[in-house]
């Protein structure tokens, strides 16, 4: 077991586009989607120990620690591995709850990552993904670490290389939640089915966003905000909206001329995930 104390990065993600082809008798809905990382993350502060405990900071109000997610993929690693092990985990949360950036389940996977080094359980990606799948769809794309387009309803994954752009993204102050937009009668669930290179190639959309701009005058407020500037959409379900930039300089410039009502930040959208280097760096610091 590594007891010093590391520090992991959960990285924001970005539907580049989403798309619903069509809906299973589960209720699930079948998409097709492509995600790419962002270089801006929460932080995951984490020593391993032998106490048998799982210690989670700060407490999340409304939130008992054995529902949340790190806490819930810590004691799976555990129980799947067959071992007794502790860990201190503190959270810098700085990615915005219900904003459709995947930070639940990032800070999900980079704990099963981070974990998985640390009490040295020596598990597979393979099998760390499938762990993750248990936990939320989103959580494989997170433990593998590479740009994918996703089918399915998410797991089903191939790694894909879109553009490296600049990205402002502006969260409008409503929470969504995601069940509310998959069970809206009036979803379009019928996008024709398409291979990836003809998606890679074609303008990118997401069909969730025509209902969630109906159902919040926020998230419609502050896309239109966007769209005089820049291509921009929804991702995934929202609440977080993003326009695509080629340079730094021009995501800046129109960040700084956001207005009171909308607070957002600039990253880059990047391929492999700044988990996979932090695991690199922690891998060859201790050889």
């Amino acid at each position: 077991m590594i007891t010093r104390t590391t520090h992991w990065p959960a990285p924001a993600k970005l539907n580049l586009f989403l798309y619903i082809t069509g809906r299973r008798p589960d209720g699930y809905h079948e998409l097709q989607t492509l995600f790419q990382f962002l270089d801006h993350s929460d932080t995951l502060t984490i020593t391993a120990n032998a106490s048998n405990d799982i210690r989670l900071t700060p407490a999340i109000e409304g939130v008992a620690t054995e529902d949340n997610l790190i806490y819930r993929a810590a004691d799976l690693l555990r129980r799947e591995a067959g071992i007794q092990a502790g860990a201190d985990i503190h959270i810098d949360k700085i990615l915005p709850m219900g904003g459709g950036l995947g930070g639940g389940s990032s800070d999900a996977a980079t704990t099963l990552v981070a974990l998985n080094y640390l009490w040295q359980t020596h598990l597979s990606v393979d099998t760390l993904a499938e762990l993750g799948l248990r936990l939320g769809a989103d959580v494989p794309v997170f433990v593998r670490g590479v740009s994918a387009f996703a089918e399915g309803v998410g797991e089903k994954l191939q790694p894909a290389m879109p553009e490296e752009k600049w990205y402002l993204v502006v969260k409008p102050e409503v929470n969504i939640a995601t069940v509310d937009i998959f069970t809206h009668p009036e979803l379009k669930r019928d996008s024709e089915k398409r291979p990836l290179n003809a998606l890679m190639t074609g303008v990118y959309e997401n069909d969730c966003e025509k209902i969630v701009r109906s159902l919040h005058p926020e998230v419609d407020k502050a896309l239109s905000w966007l769209l005089e500037y820049a291509p921009s959409r929804l991702t995934g379900t929202g609440a977080c909206v993003f326009a695509e930039f080629s340079t730094q300089q021009d995501a800046i410039a129109i960040l700084n001329t956001l207005p009171n009502w909308l607070h957002g930040f600039v990253a880059k959208g990047v391929n492999t995930s700044p988990l996979l280097t932090a695991l690199s760096t922690h891998s060859t610091d201790s050889q």
